[in-house]
């Protein structure tokens, strides 16, 4: 536009030349002096209105330029007028704690003839289910620090667990990982840094979060893509179960402190410093992707209700443009419901564990949920929409006598009363707890 109007400025002052100059050609016998200085009057403003339009055109654009750059922050996104009118969905689904403890592990080894370990029959049942369903991300908690078994396997209450509990799960189909935990510094910085070699071998296919080898690799957030819809994890611990984090490397495992002495946490300093850091992570991510995950490793053990960390740290997360809030540790399920725009899921329970089959199995039962994430753009604007939540309860079986013959199984599977005969009123149970503060959220029916 700007090369036309200059065009059309060239061409004006042409003419005007032109006429001007057959005007001097007549001025003895048709012109006086005083039409000559009128005519160039006239040159002069048509030059300085055109001049006016193309400081006002450019000015526009500049203004439109840094309105676009500056949008990151919100949900939906403005973006570029360049942009096709498009639709994409993608699916995602989450599970909980993978917590091996060393009866699992030693049916793992059992399950594999006594050498090496085998997973994988332990979680066949929801390998079946993703396989059907065909999700595009699938994301859990490694509970437990995969150092391997060249450190030595050992159990609670300092954990470090074979690799091959994640290659089972990436066998599975997950591909998304939170790995800052309580058990993170079980077994110190060389468990760590073995389980962050473990996930860089996999890294073309699993986004792995929460632990990390230097700063830098801490301070450089993952984007990844799929479907032309781009998306990252944030991952965060309440703490290390005591165990310290080597001075100066802070970096091997994000924790955002709470103090469950206080237990309150407006007047816990720590932990509102460290909401500066949390929000300085968002904001160095939010405005390059379209869909923002935070694991949190959060709240109480074996309570279903949500603690006042647990509610302040979601609403922090919501008001600061996190999509889904994905909650673990209480090793039980919680509520799941809306903050806004936000899903939030204060926790998915358990996903494989050998925790004791008690208070009516809440520490066996667990949640797999599932949403959908469109993104649509439309007349150069981008939106996110987070919908077709479904929530299924899943059930870790064990034989108590022999702690073997480990199993996890959706309540909707047809075999659900081979593992557990009443599993009809523990679905009534847990399904109230999923709903509490929300009636309409949806939960998957038993079979």
């Amino acid at each position: 536009m700007k090369k036309s109007i200059e065009n059309q400025t060239m061409y004006c002052y042409n003419q005007i030349i032109l006429r001007t100059k057959g005007s001097n050609k007549m001025a003895k016998k048709r012109r006086t002096k005083k039409q000559v200085k009128m005519s160039l009057w006239k040159l002069v403003v048509v030059i300085a209105m055109i001049i006016a339009a193309i400081v006002l055109i450019n000015k526009w654009r500049g203004k439109n330029n840094t309105n676009n750059s500056n949008n990151g922050n919100t949900q939906n996104a403005v973006a570029t007028s360049t942009q096709e009118d498009s639709t994409s969905t993608i699916s995602l689904v989450m599970v909980g704690d993978n917590l091996i403890h060393s009866s699992v592990y030693k049916d793992a080894q059992r399950l594999n003839g006594g050498k090496g370990y085998n997973f994988k029959p332990i979680i066949e049942y929801v390998k079946e289910k993703m396989d059907k369903a065909n999700y595009d991300l699938a994301y859990y908690n490694q509970e437990t620090v995969l150092g391997g078994t060249a450190l030595g396997v050992s159990d609670y209450p300092t954990f470090n667990s074979p690799q091959e509990a994640g290659d089972a799960m990436l066998d599975a189909g997950f591909n998304i990982v939170s790995l800052a935990t309580n058990h993170t510094m079980d077994r110190g910085e060389k468990a760590v840094r073995a389980s962050n070699e473990y996930w860089e071998k996999h890294k073309d296919t699993v986004l792995a979060v929460g632990t990390y080898d230097s700063e830098e690799e801490r301070n450089k957030v993952e984007i990844r893509e799929i479907k032309g819809i781009k998306y990252a994890m944030l991952n965060y611990t309440y703490g290390t179960n005591g165990m310290p984090v080597p001075s100066g490397k802070d970096y091997l495992v994000n924790v955002w402190p709470t103090d469950l002495k206080i237990n309150d946490p407006s007047r816990d300093t720590n932990y509102q410093e460290y909401k500066k850091q949390v929000k300085k992570d968002i904001e160095a991510v939010r405005g390059q992707v379209d869909v923002l995950l935070v694991a949190m490793h959060w709240g109480v053990e074996y309570t279903h209700e949500p603690t006042a960390y647990e509610k302040d740290s979601a609403k922090f997360l919501a008001e600061n443009g996190v999509n889904i809030i994905i909650g673990a540790h209480p090793h039980v399920i919680q509520p799941v419901t809306w903050i806004d725009d936000t899903l939030v899921i204060y926790s998915l329970g358990n996903f494989v564990s050998a925790q004791l089959q008690d208070q009516n199995y809440n520490k066996m039962v667990g949640l797999m949920t599932s949403v959908n994430i469109t993104k649509t753009v439309k007349d150069g604007k981008t939106s996110i929409k987070i919908d077709n939540v479904e929530n299924e309860l899943l059930f870790t079986y064990y034989n108590k006598a022999s702690w073997s013959n480990f199993k996890v199984i959706p309540f909707s599977n047809k075999n659900i009363g081979k593992y557990l005969p009443n599993y009809k009123s523990v679905f009534e149970t847990y399904k109230k707890v999923v709903q509490k503060y929300d009636s309409d959220m949806k939960v998957v029916e038993a079979y």
